[in-house]
């Protein structure tokens, strides 16, 4: 079983967008795909509640901050959406559930500061030292006309994790969401520079898959 973290510190970074956009990957290939979320404020698992019932299926893992326990037997890949503020025991312990993380960052100056302190905390923990765990980051709602970009860009070259891709600022994923998809459930011309740029994440999660 392959199991995924997303985490960020900062709200309203793009982690209930990347999760459920990765399980929603997953599940396109015919995966036993389950969805967790510790989050208080229940996106991705209202976002499953809403997903129609003839689109690939993505089941439901029962976690909360205060029963984290391994998935069920059967999943083949499973994905983790994680309150802001993670720290500390609550972050050890969903380490301990986990093969993959994805940090989401925004480029603001707000976001790239509340990631720094997380990503200094998070490389010292013992699991991510030694290498059981990968961690890469990702750019969230970038358009790389702007300066920002640029700044996102020189915070992460800071860090020596992989940067998976920089995923632009569209309404597609709004819309896909409010309907209970994902881009990979929309027609390919409708998403195509979307499903283009998640080439690169697509390779980094499949690493090690026959």
């Amino acid at each position: 079983m392959k199991a995924f973290l997303v985490a960020n510190p900062k709200g309203g970074s793009g982690k209930s967008t990347l999760a459920t956009n990765l399980a929603g990957y997953f599940a396109s290939k015919r995966h036993e795909v389950m969805l967790g979320d510790i989050d208080r404020q229940q996106s991705s698992r209202e976002w499953l509640a809403i997903r129609p019932f003839e689109l690939p299926s993505i089941d439901t893992w029962e976690v909360g901050a205060d029963s984290i326990s391994r998935p069920p037997k059967g999943a083949t890949h499973v994905v983790l959406d994680t309150p802001a503020g993670l720290h500390g025991k609550m972050l050890e312990r969903v380490l301990k559930l986990s093969t993959r993380m994805i940090i989401p960052v925004q480029p603001s100056m707000f976001d790239m500061l509340a990631t720094r302190h997380f990503l200094q905390a998070l490389l010292a923990e013992k699991s991510v030292r030694k290498g059981k765990i990968d961690v890469a980051v990702i750019g969230m709602r970038v358009d790389a006309r702007t300066r920002a970009a640029g700044e996102l860009e020189k915070f992460f070259a800071t860090f020596d994790l992989p940067v998976l891709t920089y995923l632009r600022d569209t309404q597609v994923y709004v819309q896909a969401t409010a309907a209970g998809m994902t881009i990979f459930d929309l027609p390919p011309s409708r998403a195509e520079r979307d499903l283009e740029q998640w080439r690169t994440i697509i390779d980094w999660v499949e690493e090690g898959d026959e």
